[in-house]
């Protein structure tokens, strides 16, 4: 980056992925309290998966999710020239 005052691309990297893991984190447990992760993945169509296996998909699917909306602000919160 030119600008003076940019962020290394690891701080940059580590303001998206760790507010979007405690957000994941916190995602997973609110869902999961409301559904069994065995009974979505039967609705689903997925056949047999276990609760450790379906907290896991569900946890990185938060992540995913909420690490997509973290760059997407911190991509639009930079100022244009």
């Amino acid at each position: 980056m030119t600008e003076k005052n940019a962020a290394p691309a690891i701080e940059r990297a580590v303001a998206v992925l760790w507010p979007s893991f405690l957000t994941a984190g916190l995602a997973t447990v609110v869902f999961f309290t409301l559904f069994d992760p065995v009974e979505l993945a039967a609705a689903a169509g997925w056949g047999e998966v276990s609760r450790l296996g379906g907290y896991t998909i569900g946890f990185f699917a938060f992540w995913l999710l909420t690490s997509m909306s973290c760059a997407l602000t911190c991509y639009f919160q930079r100022p244009r020239t």
